[in-house]
């Protein structure tokens, strides 16, 4: 079930990462339709528009694929990561200072050297994800996300980064081509 929180500010947010809202720029609505995985209620802020279930479910496929993605970095799972990912990926992220970042190696040095060996209980929460889908095959998701670890001395922290994923369907399947994170680096501190 969906469930959505409204802060006085305006700002929409999730309670769990694969609990999402989507709002498209030209058609300001966020409408949850019922399907066979998930028993949520429909929402509808202004019946006037409408949009269409093909673009919502596509929407909902990004949103879903980069949850996997962001699951398989918190698992420290490289090789989950390499089948999410394309080959050539370009990045921005605070661990490359400033750097873009092409292919995988860069991104190997972490999972093997942090990531992987952390036993630490990681959660992230997505919040206000926002899908461009740009044709049939590519997309752009763009949200804050918001990971909780335990520091080093048993205290529970959060990490805040803004980051944007750009999506190519290949073959079927969509792999991230380029992201871009600005905010926290993703291996947590201690």
């Amino acid at each position: 079930a969906r469930s959505l929180l409204k802060k006085p500010d305006g700002v929409k947010e999730s309670t769990e990462s694969s609990n999402t809202t989507i709002e498209d720029e030209d058609v300001k609505v966020a409408k949850c339709t019922e399907n066979a995985n998930s028993k949520s209620q429909s929402h509808e802020s202004e019946p006037s528009h409408f949009i269409p279930s093909s673009v919502q479910s596509r929407k909902q496929e990004i949103i879903k694929v980069t949850e996997q993605l962001i699951e398989a970095i918190n698992n420290g799972d490289f090789e989950a990561y390499t089948k999410i990912c394309d080959p050539g990926l370009t990045s921005f992220e605070p661990e490359a200072l400033g750097n873009l970042v092409e292919g995988m190696d860069f991104h190997r040095f972490y999972f093997e050297n942090a990531l992987s060996k952390s036993n630490k209980p990681i959660h992230t929460i997505i919040l206000n994800p926002h899908v461009h889908l740009i044709g049939e095959d590519a997309a752009c998701i763009a949200y804050i996300r918001l990971t909780q670890y335990m520091d080093g001395s048993g205290m529970p922290k959060t990490m805040q980064s803004e980051e944007t994923r750009v999506w190519h369907r290949h073959d079927g399947k969509w792999q991230n081509v380029h992201f871009h994170r600005s905010g926290s680096p993703t291996v947590p501190l201690n």
